[in-house]
């Protein structure tokens, strides 16, 4: 496992400074570089690691449970690190060039244009929610082909790319994710590749099993264990504070079944979301071989394992007490934190479950919509 301990102690001293400045601490940042979660899923040849998924998986759950932001920004920067070993060859020579720890942060949203223009394509466009831009040395943006209508993503300059001070949610505040903007920027053709190759699993050049596997048995994940940190570091915060109230009272009395129950239920509930988790790495581990099945269930179970985190989260909140609502406390940080990361689009269980049961309920291409299921049901 990446040995995270001197991370997490760094992002736990700096996460209420980096929250008000709304970016990352430097110092954490490179920190974030020498544990090596840029150069995570960097191709062998270049000093990357080429690692698994459930290492990694626990790696940024471990960073999590001392900073969800910080460790929302290292799992991105290492799943940005294996989309860019999608390029060709001489892409990713380019960027690695002088080793594996560049920050690469991106968007795989199709929110630019792109014009072909000689070797390469003109870009231009404006994409939301970029975190850890202020820190980045390439940035991933995808656009769509102006005369093919098909979308790609181009590996641009930092220099090149515009960003505005537009985060400001309430939570994750500290990830910086800031829109960024190109305007007529030139991209080689060998800084890009289709958004489908990665859609497929289907790099140029590389042949590591990391990067054979399909995105949307993976994409969740980077999503996801940051979420699974921070219920353990809420989860950490409330035992402390419910083991104060515990020792004050009597054990027979009704508030201490209270106790008990949420400190069981939420206990337990993180620890099936984690088996969850993992389980699904495990599958996205066998690369090449992930089937579409293997697709829909990681899909259902990492949006599942979303919901039972952000129920357990807001359960602790709930019986936390007043003191631990107050600003700048870290139960409440918990839990903005992972409201916010739960309210990811991609996240949404409804989605997962129609996916899920396309082919199972229906045929695919034939959801029923909103036509009355009948009396049986």
């Amino acid at each position: 496992m990446l040995n995270v301990e001197d991370l997490a102690a760094r992002a736990a001293a700096a996460a209420r400074q980096a929250e008000d400045r709304r970016k990352l601490d430097p110092e954490v940042v490179k920190s974030m570089l020498d544990v090596g979660f840029a150069r995570y899923f960097v191709p062998s040849e270049f000093g990357g690691v080429q690692g698994t998924f459930r290492e990694l998986v626990r790696a940024v759950g471990a960073v999590g449970e001392a900073c969800p932001a910080t460790a929302w920004c290292a799992s991105l920067t290492a799943h940005l690190g294996r989309m860019t070993a999608f390029l060709p060859a001489d892409g990713y020579r380019e960027i690695w060039a002088q080793g594996p720890d560049p920050l690469i942060v991106g968007s795989l949203a199709g929110f630019g244009e792109a014009v072909e223009s000689g070797d390469g394509w003109t870009v231009s466009g404006r994409w939301p929610y970029i975190s850890g831009i202020d820190y980045a040395d390439w940035v991933l943006l995808c656009a769509v082909e102006q005369d093919s209508g098909s979308a790609r993503v181009f590996a641009v300059r930092r220099s090149e790319v515009l960003s505005d001070d537009s985060w400001d949610s309430i939570g994750m505040r500290a990830t910086g994710s800031h829109n960024v903007s190109v305007k007529d920027v030139f991209v080689p053709a060998a800084r890009s590749f289709a958004r489908d190759d990665i859609l497929a699993g289907r790099p140029t050049d590389s042949t590591a099993a990391c990067h054979r596997v399909p995105l949307e048995a993976v994409n969740l994940l980077s999503f996801a264990a940051p979420l699974l940190g921070a219920a353990d570091g809420a989860l950490a915060v409330w035992y402390s504070y419910a083991k104060g109230k515990a020792a004050a009272w009597n054990p027979a009395a009704p508030s201490a079944s209270v106790l008990a129950t949420t400190y069981a239920r939420t206990s337990g509930e993180i620890d099936a979301a984690r088996l969850l988790l993992e389980r699904c790495a495990d599958v996205a581990d066998r690369g090449a071989e992930v089937t579409e099945e293997d697709i829909a269930r990681n899909t259902r179970d990492i949006s599942l394992a979303v919901d039972i985190l952000k129920t357990a989260v807001n359960r602790l909140a709930a019986e936390g007490g007043t003191s631990n609502l107050g600003e700048g406390r870290p139960l409440q940080r918990f839990w903005r934190d992972a409201n916010t990361m739960a309210s990811h689009i991609a996240l949404r269980f409804e989605l997962a479950a129609l996916g899920y049961a396309e082919g199972r309920l229906w045929e695919p291409g034939k959801a029923p919509g909103s036509a009355p299921i009948g009396d049986d049901w």
